[in-house]
């Protein structure tokens, strides 16, 4: 089968490997569509995503795809050969490749988490992991483009959770990339009360408001840096969907007494410095760095219900679409500033 691999740190190419087969809990899905992650597989393409190292490549490339189960294993109970699944990957592709997931791929396996936990066997030395949670069946009337982008969306949705975030908080988010936009728009679903949206590029920010947004900023407006005394209150929340250290900081003035800063997306060093003085005397500091599975597995049915609804859709989210097979420009289109999700279709 093909599939697309990071030969080096800032090479990818398509490679031959052979078609996984099922174990007793797997089923093989033949890939329809994948996004690219414009956090985890840009890193990993670039050869510095946090304890992959040179060492490690080649690599194969993916985790947020969306296909049909051509085959079962014996055990199998929660998918059948027709179901649309998402979140199947190549962990062991052999061939003399390593896997960063390895979901970019004409075949993946989606292990059955229900089926291996109900026969007491979900344990690593049976081929269970946790990312076993998220490998899910999705109703037929789903889109194979709206499936795929559910992988992102149920993790912001645990977000909300993971952030304490309520109906009626006013917050502030730093990033209006997919997850900054994904933040938006289901904060405005969700009833939060002041929504607004920092980011560099024009075209973005508009899109913000299209989604939601009350009010949106370039970092260093005016209006954003006088913000609590323009609005004649603090924040609830700020929320960086970035990931950045500077942008903890500079939300510590705009939160009130026991507000929040909520961050997600990994860090890139390996220390943290809080210029607490900048905020109230009391605040909340929250880290999202990496999935909470129980969360997102128990998100994709709201969400679902959101996309039938009209409410949700990846037509608001999907910027870009190439066949699987030229991986180059995908990435490259990855890098325009109105790039939002670049998928790939099989």
């Amino acid at each position: 089968m093909k599939t697309v691999a990071v030969l080096s740190p800032g090479k990818v190419g398509i490679v031959e490997v052979a078609r996984p087969a099922p174990g007793p809990y797997d089923a093989i899905v033949k890939n329809e569509i994948a996004y690219i992650c414009n956090a985890t597989d840009r890193k990993v393409v670039g050869g510095h995503f946090p304890g992959i190292g040179a060492d490690r490549y080649p690599l194969l490339l993916g985790h947020e795809s969306a296909g049909t189960v051509v085959e079962v294993g014996k055990k199998v109970t929660s998918f059948r050969v027709g179901d649309h699944v998402i979140g199947g990957l190549v962990n062991n592709p052999g061939s003399g490749y390593g896997s960063a997931w390895g979901g970019d791929s004409d075949f993946v396996v989606a292990t059955d988490h229900e089926a291996m936990s109900r026969d007491g066997v979900a344990d690593e030395a049976h081929g269970w992991s946790e990312v076993s949670k998220i490998m899910k069946k999705v109703p037929s009337d789903i889109s194979f483009e709206d499936a795929g982008l559910l992988c992102t969306w149920r993790e912001v949705y645990a977000g909300f959770s993971d952030f304490h975030l309520k109906p009626g908080d006013d917050i502030l988010i730093f990033g209006a990339g997919p997850v900054g936009l994904s933040f938006c728009a289901f904060a405005r679903i969700f009833g939060m009360g002041w929504i607004g949206v920092v980011d560099t590029i024009p075209w973005k920010r508009e899109k913000a408001v299209s989604l939601g947004a009350d009010a949106t900023f370039a970092p260093g407006d005016e209006a954003l840096v006088n913000l609590t005394a323009g609005r004649g209150k603090s924040l609830d929340a700020v929320i960086d969907a970035v990931g950045n250290e500077k942008i903890i900081n500079s939300g510590l003035p705009l939160i009130k007494l026991a507000g929040s800063i909520c961050v997600y997306g990994v860090l890139g060093g390996d220390t943290l410095t809080i210029e607490k003085n900048k905020g109230p005397y009391n605040f909340n500091l929250y880290m999202h760095q990496w999935p909470t599975r129980d969360a997102e597995a128990a998100a994709q049915e709201p969400l679902v219900e959101w996309i039938r609804s009209g409410r949700l859709s990846h037509a608001d989210f999907k910027t870009g679409e190439f066949p699987m097979t030229d991986i180059e420009a995908a990435l490259k289109a990855t890098e325009l500033p109105t790039s939002l999700k670049t998928m790939l279709r099989f």
